[in-house]
């Protein structure tokens, strides 16, 4: 009963109305696309290629004429499942010396793990799309000096044509990214249902959102 509760309780401050399509719903009606990215190790690159990828990520948010959010997730890694399937391979290791060197790197790895707190972080863009309905009220609730946030269903037309637009941002800015070297995914309804439970669930069990987005599509 106590869970249930709380579990209200805490729905009731979401912003979030519903997840489908892909997409995250809001309350006011407005709509998010998130898209999963891989990174760049800037502080390999020379110095040319460092210049050079400053101008292309200047010039990809530049032509952008609506807002977007960078976000950075930092989760404690899991070693458990890598460690199972070197103990599998272990076992089917039909060479006696790489059977030994298998077992020695698995303590190796155990060791590390208890004696540092290995992170693992995932990076994401958040595209967001508000109905001019939406802007409407928005207007008039700080014209008025009224408070709190207005709620607004979105008829399934409307949400259909706004989907649509969305997604023309989705593409846009996943054009911009791969000019920058930055392979990029949006995440399916399933993966936003784990994304945002992790997020209210920091001890759940950790699956990657559902494994890095499947590996970025298999890049």
């Amino acid at each position: 009963m106590a869970e249930e509760i709380k579990a209200q309780s805490i729905q009731k401050h979401m912003e979030i109305d519903q997840i489908r399509d892909d997409l995250v719903v809001l309350k006011d009606g407005g709509l998010r696309a998130i898209m999963m990215c891989t990174s760049v190790n800037f502080a390999l690159k020379s110095t040319e290629e460092q210049d050079a990828l400053i101008y292309k990520y200047q010039g990809f948010l530049n032509s952008l004429d609506f807002s977007i959010q960078i976000m950075v997730a930092s989760r404690n890694f899991v070693i458990d499942p890598y460690i199972k399937a070197l103990q599998l391979k272990e076992r089917e290791q039909a060479n006696e010396l790489l059977r030994i060197q298998t077992a020695e790197y698995i303590e190796f790895i155990k060791g590390l793990t208890e004696m540092a707190n290995i992170m693992t972080e995932s990076f994401y863009v958040v595209i967001p799309f508000a109905p001019i309905a939406i802007k409407k009220i928005e207007s008039k609730t700080k014209l008025f000096g009224k408070k709190g946030q207005a709620e607004t269903k979105l008829q399934e037309q409307e949400f259909l044509e706004c989907k649509n637009q969305l997604w023309q941002r989705v593409e846009f800015v996943a054009s911009g990214l791969r000019g920058c070297s930055i392979k990029s995914a949006p995440l399916t309804t399933e993966e936003l249902i784990e994304l945002f439970y992790k997020f209210y669930n920091p001890n759940a069990k950790e699956d990657l959102e559902i494994t890095k987005a499947k590996e970025l599509r298999i890049q």
